[in-house]
């Protein structure tokens, strides 16, 4: 699954950040130390150095406590690196579903590794211990949750799941969430219902992507099983002009959609999010 890059991205790069930040420390430390002397020689350094200790000891605790949590991790980030998510899955369900502690990365990331396996019973596992013992991770993290359902071809579950969460009023992307809901409706083939809600979307969502998908879906597939088709068209129009109003240029809508690519639920309209924009920009005014 292409998202595997997505879920590794995000803090394979740590790694980076964690040897550049070290290297700039150190650097600095060196500078500090030397500056004094190389400007004023060794006998004015004295006084310098103890003005400057506070920074000091400050940039050092920084290192320090950043070298740490790097250690700490370490296994972590090896088998992010080397995509091994068998074992991350494995290591990760020790982490949290054997110490009953919930640390929300590593919630998400166990459940996007489930999801990258394919291990939909991993996710089911996960989400009915989350259900008894941390609710709240639940909510947060619906999306992944019912995008599971979606994967395993359970649009009828994944409907009712997003419903629920809806119903609840806790979810933490409720824009997103009432999107999804519409998209698993219009899998289950509850075309007049996903109408309902994709027209809502496309003319009020204040999200340019969800109203541009809704549009969209709206004029290419829902409007074919419209029982007022002439008003399903009329929706998906004006869901695209208010798109084109707000980001001008199909670049900028690519551009919305970088920021949400390292989402795994994205990985699953990845593909409507490209058509959606081919449809959305046609015409020489705005492509």
């Amino acid at each position: 699954m292409t998202a595997s890059f997505f879920v590794s991205f995000i803090l394979m790069k740590f790694k980076y950040i964690f040897i550049i930040f070290n290297i700039f420390i150190v650097l600095f430390l060196l500078v500090i130390a030397a500056l004094p002397v190389v400007m004023l020689g060794p006998g004015h350094t004295g006084k310098i150095w103890i003005s400057s200790w506070p920074l000091t000891l400050l940039l050092a605790l920084v290192m320090i406590g950043l070298n740490v949590f790097f250690l700490a991790n370490h296994r972590l980030f090896a088998l992010l690196e080397r995509e091994d998510w068998p074992a991350l899955a494995d290591y990760l369900e020790r982490r949290v579903m054997n110490t009953g502690r919930y640390p929300p990365r590593m919630v998400k990331l166990l459940a996007n590794s489930y999801l990258i396996m394919s291990d939909f019973g991993g996710v089911l596992r996960l989400e009915k211990k989350l259900a008894l013992e941390k609710p709240v991770l639940l909510e947060k993290n619906a999306l992944v949750f019912g995008a599971a359902r979606i994967l395993r071809g359970d649009s009828v579950g994944a409907a009712d799941f997003f419903r629920v969460r809806l119903e609840n009023q806790k979810t933490g992307n409720v824009q997103w969430t009432r999107w999804y809901y519409g998209f698993s409706l219009m899998l289950s083939r509850a075309f007049g219902k996903a109408e309902a809600e994709f027209k809502e979307l496309a003319g009020t969502c204040d999200d340019a992507l969800i109203s541009g998908l809704s549009a969209w879906f709206l004029a290419d597939t829902l409007a074919k099983y419209s029982a007022d088709r002439e008003s399903c068209q009329a929706a998906a129009e004006d869901g695209r002009l208010r798109v084109r109003q707000t980001l001008k240029k199909i670049e900028r809508w690519k551009k919305e959609s970088a920021k949400i690519e390292n989402e795994i639920h994205a990985a699953i309209i990845r593909k409507y999010l490209d058509e959606a924009a081919i449809w959305l920009f046609s015409g020489s005014d705005y492509e």
